[in-house]
C-alpha cells in the first residue's frame, strides 16, 4: 500500500487550460505472471472416467480405514491428522467429527490422566480443540518436574516435542503452561535441527516448516502440498491414504486452473494495466488470497465472487493511496455513497473506469443471488463496500493533512481498512442456505472472531511495511501512531505490536470452542483469513512485492509427482 515521493504532472483536462495536476507513484512492479494464467492446460477436462472412477475407490478405502479405526483411539488420532494435514479432510468430515466426539466422550479423561505418551496426548489436545472441543491443558503438567518445569528427558522425544509445540497454538488467554510450552518446545527444537546430525532429513524439514508456519497459522493447501513429500518419507505411512492425496491435490489443482483462468480473462479484458497503470496488476495473488479461505469445489461461486470484489478492492485502495487528489476522492466516496451508475458522471475519467467495473461485479453478484433467492445479501455485501471505502478516505485524509491519530483512533479506522471486514462478510455471500440472515446480522456486527482477525491482517501489514511506506509517502501506520503516543523504539514497539497479534490468536481460539456463535464452517472463514494473514505477512508484504510466486506455483502451476 505504499506511495512513491516520485510525482509526474498530468493535465487535468485537454479542453481547458488548468494547473497541472501533481501525482504520485507507487512505482509497483509489474506482475510477475504476465498472460500464464489466461488459458488452462491442455489436459484439463471436467470429467475422466477413469480417474474418477480411481478416486471414489481410494476414497472408500480410506473412509472404511477411519471408520475401522475405531476401536483404538490413538491409531486413529494418527490417522486422522494425516488426513487433515495431507488436504483431504474436506472428503471425510462427519466421519472425522464423529471419531473425534467419540473420543472426547468416551476416552478423554483416560488420556488426561493415564497416557505417558507426549505424542499422543498433545495430538489427542490438538485434533479436539481444532474440532471445537473443551479439553483441559493441564492434561500437560504430568510431563513437568518437581519444580513446575518441563522434564528434560521431553527433549530427545523429537515427535512428541513438535506435537507439543503444535498443540500450543490452540491456546486461549490465562493457559500458562502451554505459553511456557511454546517457549521449551520453540528453543529445543530449534537446537536440534542446528545440531542433531542424527535427525532423519523428512523429519528435519518437519520441524523446521512447522518453526516457521504452525498447523494452526498455515493455509490447508500449502500445508498438504508440503506434508505429502514428508509423509511419503515416512517409513509407516499408508500407501492407500497417500495415493488418495496425491491423487486429490492434482484434482482440485486442475479445479483451480480453470477458476484462475476464467478470473484472469475478465481481469485481462478490464485492460486496467492500460487504463490504471499506477494501481496494483496482482489478480493472481487475489486469487491465492481466496483460495486460502476455502478451497474446497462446493465453493466455486463464493471463490469468483469475492475474488472480483478483492480485486476492485486492490485499486480502489491504490487510488487513495498513490494517486488520487483530496478533491477527487471527495467525488469518488460520495459516487460509493450513492451507488449510482449515474454518479459516474462527476468522476475524472480514471474513477470511472474503476467505478464502472465495480458496479458491474456487484451486477453480476446481485443477478446470481436473485437466482438463488437470496437477494437480501446484496445489501450486506454493499454496505461492506461503503464501509471500507470511507476507511480509505479517513486515512488518505490523515496523510494529506500530516495527521497522526492516537492508537485508538487509528485501529479503529484500520481495522475496517484491513479488508477482513469486507472480505468475511463477502464470503458468506455465495456459500448457499448455510449462510443465513443471522449469520449477516453476526458478522456485520464485528464479533470478537473479526476483530481478532482484522487486528492481525493491520498489524502484521504495518510491522513488515512500515519502513518501505514511510519511505515513500504514507499514513501513519500502527508503528508511527504508537511511536507518537507511548515513544519506544521500532524494535519495542514491533515486540508490543506482535504481542497484540499473539492476543488476537488466543481470541480466535477460544471463538472457535463451542458452542459457537455461527456454525463452525463460517467461523473457519474468518479463521482462514488471519492464516492468510500470517502467511502473506510473514516475511514482507508478499501481497504486493512478489513473495507469493513460490507457493502461486505450487498450488497451480506443478502438479504433485505421482
Amino acid at each position: 500500500m505504499a506511495i512513491s515521493s516520485q510525482v509526474s504532472a498530468i493535465p487535468v483536462s485537454p479542453e481547458n487550460v488548468k494547473p497541472e495536476i501533481t501525482r504520485r507513484s507507487a512505482n509497483f512492479h509489474p506482475s510477475i505472471w504476465g498472460d500464464r494464467f489466461l488459458t488452462c492446460p491442455s489436459d484439463f477436462t471436467s470429467t475422466n472416467a477413469h480417474v474418477d472412477q480411481q478416486f471414489q475407490g481410494l476414497k472408500e478405502e480410506v473412509r472404511k480405514m477411519l471408520v475401522a479405526a475405531a476401536d483404538e483411539p490413538s491409531k486413529q488420532l494418527n490417522l486422522i491428522d494425516a488426513i487433515q494435514r495431507l488436504g483431504v479432510f474436506y472428503h471425510f468430515e462427519n466421519e472425522i467429527d464423529a471419531a473425534l466426539q467419540l473420543i472426547y466422550d468416551t476416552y478423554h479423561a483416560h488420556t488426561n490422566q493415564d497416557n505417558d505418551d507426549l505424542h499422543t496426548v498433545a495430538l489427542w489436545f490438538r485434533l479436539l480443540r481444532q474440532q471445537g472441543h473443551h479439553v483441559s491443558c493441564d492434561a500437560f503438567n504430568k510431563f513437568k518436574d518437581s519444580e513446575g518445569k518441563f522434564k528434560e528427558s521431553l527433549i530427545n522425544n523429537v515427535q512428541g516435542m513438535l506435537n507439543l509445540y503444535e498443540a500450543t497454538h490452540l491456546r486461549k488467554h490465562g493457559e500458562d503452561i502451554l505459553d511456557e510450552a511454546l517457549v521449551f518446545t520453540t528453543a529445543h527444537l530449534e537446537s536440534l535441527v542446528s545440531h542433531n546430525p542424527h535427525l532423519s532429513n523428512a523429519l528435519a524439514r518437519e520441524v523446521m516448516y512447522s518453526l516457521k508456519q504452525p498447523i494452526r497459522k498455515g493455509l490447508p493447501r500449502l500445508k498438504a502440498r508440503h506434508y505429502i513429500s514428508v509423509y511419503q518419507e515416512d517409513d509407516s505411512h499408508n500407501g492407500t491414504l497417500l495415493k488418495f492425496a496425491k491423487l486429490d491435490f492434482n484434482v482440485l489443482q486442475k479445479v483451480h486452473q480453470k477458476e484462475l483462468s476464467d478470473i484472469a480473462r475478465w481481469w485481462k479484458d478490464l485492460d486496467f494495466v492500460t487504463k490504471l497503470p499506477f494501481a496494483r496488476d496482482r489478480v493472481v495473488e487475489c486469487y491465492f488470497w481466496i483460495l486460502g479461505i476455502y478451497f474446497e469445489p462446493q465453493y466455486f461461486l463464493a471463490r469468483r465472487i469475492i475474488t472480483k470484489v478483492i480485486a476492485m478492492t486492490s485499486i480502489i485502495d491504490d487510488i487513495h493511496d498513490v494517486y488520487g487528489t483530496p478533491e477527487e476522492l471527495v467525488l469518488f466516496i460520495d459516487a460509493i455513497e450513492r451507488w449510482d451508475i449515474n454518479a459516474m458522471d462527476q468522476l475524472p475519467e480514471y474513477m470511472r473506469v474503476c467505478y464502472q467495473a465495480l458496479i458491474d461485479v456487484y451486477n453480476e453478484i446481485e443477478n446470481i443471488l436473485a437466482k438463488e433467492g437470496n437477494s437480501y445479501r446484496l445489501h450486506y455485501a454493499k454496505i461492506a463496500m461503503k464501509r471500507q471505502v470511507r476507511a480509505y478516505f479517513a486515512e488518505a485524509k490523515w496523510f494529506h493533512e500530516e495527521y497522526i491519530p492516537t492508537m485508538e483512533e487509528y485501529m479503529c479506522v484500520a481495522l475496517v481498512s484491513s479488508g477482513y471486514p469486507l472480505l468475511a462478510t463477502t464470503s458468506f455471500v455465495g456459500m448457499g442456505e448455510l449462510a443465513t440472515k443471522e449469520a449477516f446480522d453476526w458478522i456485520s456486527g464485528e464479533p470478537k472472531i473479526l476483530r481478532a482477525a482484522s487486528t492481525m491482517a493491520r498489524l502484521l501489514n504495518d510491522i513488515v511495511s512500515h519502513k518501505f511506506e514511510q519511505k515513500r509517502g504514507h499514513a501513519a501506520s500502527a508503528v508511527e501512531c504508537y511511536m507518537k503516543q507511548y515513544g519506544g523504539s521500532e524494535e519495542e514497539i514491533a515486540a508490543e505490536l506482535g504481542k497484540q497479534v499473539c492476543d488476537a490468536w488466543k481470541d480466535i481460539n477460544e471463538e472457535c470452542l463451542s458452542p459457537t456463535a455461527v456454525p463452525m464452517p463460517l467461523l473457519t472463514r474468518v479463521l482462514n483469513l488471519a492464516r492468510v494473514s500470517d502467511v502473506v505477512y510473514k516475511d514482507g508484504d508478499g501481497y504486493t512485492d512478489g513473495r507469493l510466486k513460490d507457493f502461486v506455483t505450487s498450488l497451480f502451476i506443478d502438479a504433485v509427482p505421482t
